[in-house]
């Protein structure tokens, strides 16, 4: 927020004026003071909460002037409610309170006895007891209240930092004074920074963490006696709460309740804000969803320091060391999130990744999740390292987790594509055997069981390449979108590879796949690879214009690959696929002659002309020390 505006509201005479002259002069102004002054505006001072500026508006109370008093209380963000003796107090409770609330103001009041130097007035422990408590517990909108005295200058610095306060650290998302209580969005917002806090997660915050969550939030280090008297503190009323271990959940919102019971509640907001909590207890949207953009033909990716930090996440949430997440160690590790990704919900978590003999998703799938996922929505991906806690050594934020592939353009061009995720769309007539792929890719077991594939359906491995290095290979079966997909140029673009898959046995299968080309032409733009499947089936001659191996043939293309997900040579089919998308030139459609690539014998050739000549300087410098060595 950049300005704080005051709206100072009460009777006359009750000293407003006086009240903003005194602070704005920092003396009592004994000359007479106009009526009402004019809009006052101050910049952020030394000790201003939040560094605001501040708007001060002075008010008349007459009945011709409500007009302009009801616009001035709509824009402002706090009202200073002043009153100075027992009728203007009577009157705040009949009156001023009311008619705020018939205005449906939503804004925090601060209420002020003023005119506290007039003997009449009594102590001020009598008037907070008598008069301010009592309508405090009345009306929820005051926020706090403070008797002063402009004359004697007397909390009136204060009384203007009670309003900016009100503003920049309200009281009322926190705290709930009739229950006396935190309320439910605060508590839950504290449960997860506890859980971010708690770096080893074993329930407790060790002298350790609460010394790194002082310098956090304060950057200032705590001292051994403060840390004491913390402990203290929570032992009064949760004697259990604290330990050789450190101080547990149920203490640490003790602590951040006792702030706010004792007025203190700036204290829990710098915590909050630190964790980039806004004032309604949501996460910044900034923060959530950070300027992330993907160019054309471009990919995301998870950098080496995402994939650490995901690593250790499912290192430090495995408590039982069986090398899987079961559903209570996903269900802590997702804790300070909303629930799984909705995409991860949809495609049957963990259904589409690698799983133990338990069905827990191993290191292995977990990684292969966040890499397809980081693929396939960037913003769910930085969503959630937001939420799990992800800090970057650098400061650069959740982005610096992720990194954006060299664009891909021109794929028929012979080369390596610069990125490490790749997606394959598997097509093919029904029953040809797609499903049985996606999960012998997933190393699951065969089943003859046949259920035919209705929604998009995906699974992610890695894939080992020639030299040992690995990629990710996204296996995407489309269902009945695929005539949508296949239509949609953006999704042919995000594409490296398709695999073009018949059942070998069945002699109308592969005839789909001269079908599928025809009506859609601009799947030649994408490398492909032909497969028949169920190879270790009777083959049957297909009812189609060529079979198979005449058919790639016509478009200068290696013929089908024949496996069987009971073959282990599925996992060379898989290879080459991974393989293809990397160097996707050597997987294209070729309809015509293209020219051939002479690269390399231009390179030989100017290698050839290059030692040529210097053999040429050479023997000339041989002649030339010959000749003078003779005639010496």
């Amino acid at each position: 927020m950049a300005t704080v505006r005051i709206c100072v509201c009460g009777d006359n005479d009750v000293g407003k004026s006086s009240l903003i002259a005194s602070f704005v002069k920092d003396v009592f102004v004994t000359t007479k003071i106009q009526p009402v002054l004019p809009q006052v505006t101050l910049p952020p001072t030394l000790g201003t909460p939040d560094n605001v500026t501040t708007t001060i508006v002075d008010t008349l109370a007459q009945p011709q002037d409500r007009d302009s008093l009801r616009k001035e209380i709509r824009k402002s963000n706090v009202i200073l409610l002043v009153y100075s003796d027992h009728y203007s107090y009577e009157r705040v409770a009949l009156s001023w309170m009311p008619y705020f609330r018939s205005l449906g103001v939503n804004v925090p009041v601060v209420l002020c006895a003023n005119k506290s130097d007039l003997a009449a007035s009594g102590s001020t422990a009598q008037v907070v007891e008598d008069e301010m408590l009592p309508l405090m517990a009345e009306f929820k909108e005051i926020d706090s209240c403070i008797r002063t005295s402009a004359r004697e200058h007397h909390n009136v610095n204060e009384v203007f930092f009670l309003c900016q306060k009100a503003v920049t650290h309200p009281i009322a998302p926190l705290f709930d004074s009739k229950e006396q209580n935190l309320k439910a969005a605060a508590i839950s917002a504290l449960q997860r920074i506890f859980y971010l806090c708690d770096k080893d997660q074993d329930g407790y915050l060790n002298d350790r963490e609460i010394y790194d969550f002082q310098m956090k939030c304060f950057e200032k280090p705590l001292a051994e006696d403060d840390l004491a008297n913390i402990k203290r503190s929570i032992q009064k009323f949760l004697p259990f709460s604290v330990s050789e271990r450190g101080i547990d959940e149920k203490g640490f919102i003790l602590l951040n309740k006792l702030f706010a019971e004792k007025g203190r509640h700036e204290t829990v907001w710098i915590i909050l804000r630190k964790f980039h909590y806004t004032d309604s207890l949501s996460l910044n949207d900034s923060f959530l969803h950070p300027k992330f953009d993907v160019p054309q033909f471009s990919s995301a990716e998870l950098s080496p320091a995402g994939y650490r930090f995901f690593v250790d996440l499912f290192l430090l949430f495995d408590k039982d060391n069986d090398g899987g997440l079961n559903d209570s160690e996903l269900a802590a590790l997702f804790a300070p999130t909303p629930g799984l990704p909705p995409s991860w919900v949809e495609s049957s978590f963990p259904s589409c990744a690698v799983r133990n003999e338990a069905g827990y998703i191993t290191l292995q799938g977990w990684l292969a999740q966040w890499s397809m996922t980081t693929f396939e929505e960037p913003k769910t991906t930085l969503e959630y390292l937001a939420y799990l806690g992800f800090e970057s050594p650098s400061r650069g934020g959740t982005t610096s987790a992720l990194k954006v592939t060299k664009a891909r353009k021109r794929r028929r061009r012979p080369g390596r594509v610069e990125r490490n995720v790749f997606l394959c769309y598997v097509l093919g007539a029904s029953n040809s055997g797609k499903s049985s792929l996606l999960s012998a890719f997933l190393n699951r077991p065969f089943t003859t069981t046949y259920h035919p594939t209705i929604k998009p359906r995906a699974a992610v491995n890695t894939v080992e390449l020639h030299g040992g290095k690995q990629c990710y290979l996204i296996l995407e079966e489309l269902g009945e979108l695929e005539p949508a997909i296949l239509e949609n140029q953006a999704k042919l673009d995000a594409c490296d590879i398709l695999c073009y898959t018949y059942d070998s046995s069945d002699p109308d299968s592969f005839a789909h796949i001269i079908d599928l080309r025809k009506k859609y032409p601009q799947l030649d733009g994408v490398p492909a690879v032909y497969t028949a499947l169920k190879a270790d089936q009777d083959k049957a001659t297909q009812r189609s214009e060529l079979q198979p191996d005449h058919y790639t043939a016509s478009l200068k293309m290696a013929p089908p690959l024949h496996v069987s997900v009971t073959w282990s040579s599925v996992s060379e089919l898989i290879a080459h696929l991974a393989e293809c998308a990397t160097h996707p030139s050597t997987a294209f459609p070729k309809t015509d002659e293209e020219p051939t690539d002479r690269t390399g014998v231009y390179v030989a050739l100017g290698a050839a002309a290059c030692a040529v000549a210097a053999f040429a300087i050479v023997w000339k410098k041989h002649l030339s020390g010959s000749i003078s060595f003779a005639g010496s």
